[in-house]
């Protein structure tokens, strides 16, 4: 059977492809019946949800999530555990894993534009259980609300208000903000990261004053601090041995502060022109996290030193903040009012990302029919209404950091979501790597996919090797003599063996098995890129080059 012109039309009427007669006939000489039907099965649900959201705004959530609490507030224990070189080498170490993960989701995303991204990928490339296994583990770190009960925390900051009140109000925020149009929550994140862009902007700004003498009062700082007390801070041990410890528990620590670059292809289903717009954001994204990472850290390594007490015992707040403890020092005030508002507005941000990627994770498993079909029921906005509320309903757990006798239970829950991210990047890795297996076997090259990247040969390989690697060796403070803890132990490798779990269950239960690179359903993929054929960016002219700045 033959594809007809009505065919290509349905195929395309969510991007306004116009289907000519040549169209069809091209077509029909290199795909079959079965190639379009497969095609067909693969996108449907996926053109159930809306497609409000552009590059600008796909863009602007990534750094929403990925400029966070990590880099206002946790970067003065990072610079504590390792000093001021160490902690630059180890942004710039991990930042090349993360540019290397994020290739990988790119290329593949771009190839195959699906909610959820990766959990979706991996059914398709891998094995259907391995999608179940991380789609679940990913669910529920997302559905944890420790980034609301971060909220009551930041609060403290202004207020003695019994944190129940801020975690009910800011928890409403957060579902009134995810319950009608995914544009409507693009359009918040924006706003929000503005916030955070100009605020990055202006501690960079600030500390280049501070250490260049500009305050008044002040010595010139330099490199004072690079020399008294030193480039590198011993952990663990004494020597090089202990500089190296506390380089390698920094590095695990730097990790989770890229946490967010991942989210940029995990709402491709609700994506205007899926494909140029993660290829872009992609690009732009981690070019901008990176070079604005390593700027601020440098800056921050210039004037702070990393024997501060204060900086040593972040407590959440500003007040222990390394960027307030700078400006402290130098006499500046009011500042650190803006900057816990700001961390205010990472820890909303975070939660809003949280149940984004909890209902779209659970939305992409109903799909491959691993969840109830009840999952995939969306509104008239396209929004998948069912999958938000579930994930909403966890929000009341956030109550649990309340009583001072749960907040340290919960606490090792918190902290078992940040190996999660680690799980994903592996995930993401093995994607990579089955999509050039299976190219190579049927006769597909790179220069058939419609984005690649520099480096994209051997990306998978070199993340996922590191990324391994970060995860077993997460919490090797517990193994060093003297250290041992229970709870940050259980916190670093629970997530091994629930994903194992998780994933030899959903083998038995499913009877998956592993796919063969000659089983790969590549053909409907190349398919839909022709038939959905995305019109380039326009050129950019006169002050369309300030977009730049996010678009």
């Amino acid at each position: 059977m033959s594809l007809t012109q009505k065919d290509l039309k349905d195929q395309t009427s969510k991007v306004n492809v116009v289907a000519d007669a040549s169209d069809v006939e091209s077509l029909n000489s290199k795909y079959s019946r079965q190639d379009i039907e497969d095609a067909n099965e693969i996108f449907h649900y996926e053109n159930q949800l809306s497609s409000k959201l552009n590059a600008r705004l796909i863009g602007m959530i990534a750094l929403v999530g990925v400029f966070g609490t990590g880099l206002f507030l946790s970067s003065g224990g990072t610079l504590h555990t390792t000093g001021p070189v160490g902690m630059l080498i180890g942004y710039v170490f991990v930042g090349t894993v993360v540019g290397a993960s994020q290739i990988c989701q790119t290329e593949v995303a771009c190839l195959y534009p699906a909610t959820s991204s990766y959990v979706a990928h991996a059914e398709h490339f891998v094995d259907k259980a391995l999608g179940f296994a991380i789609g679940i583990v990913s669910t529920y770190s997302a559905i944890v609300p420790s980034e609301l009960a971060a909220v009551s925390v930041v609060m403290t900051y202004w207020s003695d208000i019994n944190p129940a009140l801020w975690i009910s109000i800011f928890g409403v925020v957060i579902i009134a903000t995810n319950c009608y149009n995914v544009k409507w929550y693009g359009e918040i994140e924006f706003f929000f990261g503005i916030l955070k862009i100009l605020l990055c902007a202006g501690l960079i700004l600030t500390g280049l004053i501070i250490d260049l003498g500009g305050v008044a009062g002040q010595e010139r700082i330099g490199f004072r601090y690079w020399i008294n007390p030193g480039p590198f801070a011993s952990k663990y041990a004494t020597g090089s041995l202990g500089k190296f410890l506390g380089f390698w528990k920094a590095v695990n620590s730097i990790v989770y502060a890229f946490g967010g670059v991942q989210s940029i292809a995990m709402l491709a289903g609700e994506t205007e022109y899926p494909r140029r717009a993660i290829h872009r954001a992609a690009k732009r994204v981690f070019f901008r996290v990176f070079l604005i990472y390593i700027l601020m850290i440098f800056i921050l390594s210039l004037i702070v030193p990393y024997t501060d007490e204060v900086i040593a015992k972040p407590n959440g707040t500003a007040s222990g903040s390394p960027w307030v403890r700078a400006i402290s020092l130098a006499g500046i005030k009011v500042l650190p009012h803006i900057i816990n508002a700001v961390v205010l507005t990472s820890a909303l941000s975070a939660g809003n990302l949280s149940i984004i990627k909890g209902s779209r994770t659970i939305y992409a498993l109903a799909i491959k029919k691993q969840l109830p079909k009840i999952f995939l029921k969306t509104n008239k906005h396209g929004l998948p209404y069912v999958a938000v509320a579930f994930c909403s309903a966890f929000v009341p757990l956030a109550y649990l950091t309340v009583s001072k006798t749960s907040s340290n239970v919960f606490s090792w829950f918190q902290s078992i979501t940040s190996s999660v991210l680690l799980c994903d990047w592996i995930v993401i890795s093995i994607n990579h790597i089955a999509l050039h297996r299976a190219m190579k076997a049927q006769g597909y090259t790179r220069k058939d996919l419609p984005y690649t990247f520099i480096g994209g040969r051997i990306a998978g390989w070199y993340s996922l090797f590191f990324s391994v690697l970060f995860l077993l060796t997460g919490g090797f403070p517990v193994f060093i003599h003297g250290y041992w803890d229970f709870a940050s132990f259980f916190s670093a490798y629970f997530v091994i063996p629930l994903a194992l779990v998780f994933y030899v269950g959903g083998k038995v239960f499913f009877k998956t098995k592993l796919l063969k690179p000659s089983e790969v359903k590549l053909k409907p993929l190349f398919y839909d890129v022709e038939v959905r054929a995305e019109p380039p960016f326009g050129k950019l002219k006169g002050w369309d080059w300030i977009t730049l700045l996010w678009g």
